[in-house]
């Protein structure tokens, strides 16, 4: 197969949850494990971080592999999903893997997929793994997909483990309260590993405390630090957060023997879309009239987005709006402004909400605007609608902003 037939297969022949939802979702680590050992162990041979937390993890994540890259180590970085390009999940020091590593993984290890019947993400967890080792980075970061306990990335003993924060995010596989979605989540939390959490939160930390102490693993809250010293390139207040938390898990990793100065970590959070190539993040894609695009999509990151959206300085805000289905829009709709024209759009995937059924449900919470058949044309009319003066977001799921990235 070459690579576009390779990743035909990849996206239809095996269910990935990303774009079809809980189909793709496993409760154990059977096969994970399984295909680690198949592949001879390839997570063995490099040191990880380990990333989880309902927001702020793909942030946090580029934001400690650009530190490590100024620091001069070779820095593996697994995130997911993507938006533009699959490899965007597999990086070494900020680049794409090659197109044929994709290839020949999937090809050598075909029939073994095929026969355990492993998910979507399952393999590319297990790329990830294996271009690592043969690349032979220095260190991982390495991104949760889904929850912590049961997720495919939990068969790595990390240097740290980080969580970032807790919030109600695919409710129907983690719990449906906040202290269930933190028991999932601090399943990445190792025997003797010392464990970073984000922000403290009432209602979950005394879950860490718990856990971490079951553990012996060292517990340091990020939060805690009012001693801000950097600042990043990725921009968005809510940035301040993850700051925090890249800030408490650089001075662990220095315990962990890790050569890291003051203006490594400088730079690195100065230079992230540089070194990372990370995309979506409070990203301006035009001035006049001004375009922002950002990926938060549930009510925790949307809140302090759209905060910061009322900041800006607009005649009139435009908002171009698509959703997945299994989006519960009753806590994130109440979040959005009254006063802004809305472009109802559909995620051109087979998860995507209706952009007439999210146009009725949105019309409920005095939202109006009009639908329009794909995000392409509605990002169009909002460019054309839109004076000079005026503020264009683009949000509401990944899959839109991947499609004006």
């Amino acid at each position: 197969m070459d690579y576009k037939n390779t990743l035909n297969w990849l996206f239809s022949q095996l269910p990935m949850y990303q774009r079809q939802g809980n189909a793709a979702f496993r409760k154990d680590l059977t096969n994970s494990i399984a295909l680690s050992k198949h592949l001879n162990f390839p997570e063995s041979t490099f040191k990880t971080i380990h990333v989880a937390g309902t927001n702020g993890k793909g942030s946090t994540s580029h934001m400690l592999a650009s530190i490590l890259q100024e620091s001069g180590y070779r820095v593996g970085l697994y995130t997911s999903p993507h938006l533009k390009d699959f490899r965007e999940r597999v990086k070494i020091n900020g680049k794409l893997i090659k197109k044929i590593e994709v290839v020949n993984f999937i090809k050598n290890n075909k029939s073994f997929f095929e026969s355990n019947n492993l998910s979507f993400f399952e393999m590319t967890v297990g790329l990830a793994f294996d271009c690592f080792s043969k690349h032979e980075v220095d260190v991982a970061v390495i991104e949760v997909g889904l929850g912590g306990r049961l997720d495919s990335t939990n068969i790595i003993t990390p240097e740290v483990s980080v969580i970032t924060n807790i919030g109600y995010d695919h409710t129907q596989f983690l719990g449906e309260t906040l202290p269930e979605i933190a028991f999932e989540k601090a399943g990445i939390i190792k025997n003797n590993v010392p464990v970073v959490v984000g922000e403290y939160q009432r209602e979950v930390f005394p879950i860490f405390e718990k856990i971490a102490k079951e553990k012996s693993a060292p517990l340091f809250l990020a939060s805690n630090n009012e001693n801000i010293k950097y600042i990043s390139d990725l921009k968005g207040s809510y940035q301040i957060h993850n700051i925090k938390t890249v800030q408490q898990t650089i001075e662990v990793l220095k315990t962990k023997g890790f050569v890291i100065s003051e203006r490594n970590v400088k730079n690195g959070l100065l230079k992230v879309v540089k070194n990372t190539g990370l995309l979506g993040r409070w990203q301006v894609l035009n001035e006049h009239p001004k375009v922002i695009c950002d990926t938060a999509h549930n009510a925790e990151g949307l809140r302090y987005v759209l905060k910061q959206l009322q900041e800006e300085k607009f005649n009139r805000l435009h908002i171009i709006l698509g959703v997945v289905n299994d989006k519960d829009l009753t806590l994130i709709l109440p979040l959005f402004p009254k006063n802004a024209i809305y472009y109802f759009c559909k995620p051109n995937i087979p998860r995507g909400l209706n952009e007439v059924e999210l146009q009725q449900h949105c019309a409920k919470f005095q939202l109006m605007g009009k639908a329009y058949n794909s995000v392409e044309t509605a990002y169009k009319t909002a460019l054309k609608s839109a004076s000079i003066n005026d503020l264009i977001y683009v949000g509401g799921s990944t899959f839109v902003v991947a499609e004006v990235v």
